[in-house]
């Protein structure tokens, strides 16, 4: 994983469902930079046109929430986002995010005081999060570090994949 996270804010509010998050007609598409380009589509149209690769979504409480699509966090992180910071996530939301590899945070005090448009910089080792437009800084909460190595595999699967080649490579 990268050591830090840098780029432009694109804050929405309270209980952004996973059918906006990618809308259904598109959940039979495979491959994750296609899924990418209608991410957030449902809640707003113009997110990957105006967003530049590296940009983080902040959002209120429960993001994630409603079905249990595993491709919402993929169409996410396949639009060149990367990462979302909210007071909190649909919980299973937040274990397909990680499945998937897509570094998620969640801080409070962060989202009260990020405006969209700010310029952000999240250290996902510490859990740093910094408003590089408002020169402030905020504390969420860490990834330990077999979760660290997890997202720096790009997911679970990658991980396990990784683990295992060490482990027969080791006899």
């Amino acid at each position: 994983m990268e050591k830090t996270l840098r780029g432009h804010a694109h804050k929405y509010g309270k209980n952004v469902d996973t059918d906006v998050i990618i809308p259904g007609k598109y959940c039979n598409i495979i491959d994750p930079a296609e899924l990418g380009k209608h991410a957030l589509e449902g809640l707003d149209a113009d997110y990957t046109t105006k967003m530049k690769p590296g940009d983080i979504i902040v959002a209120d409480t429960n993001f994630g929430c409603g079905s249990s699509r595993e491709v919402a966090p993929i169409a996410i992180k396949g639009s060149g986002t990367s990462a979302v910071i909210a007071k909190s996530f649909a919980r299973i939301f937040y274990r397909n995010a990680l499945n998937i590899g897509l570094p998620i945070f969640e801080c409070p005090e962060a989202v009260d005081a990020i405006a969209t448009g700010d310029e952000i910089e999240v250290e996902p080792a510490t859990g740093v999060v910094r408003n590089l437009t408002k020169g402030t800084q905020y504390q969420a909460a860490a990834f330990p570090p077999f979760m660290q190595s997890l997202i720096a595999s790009g997911g679970l699967v990658p991980y396990v994949e990784q683990r295992l080649a060490q482990t027969a490579n080791a006899r």
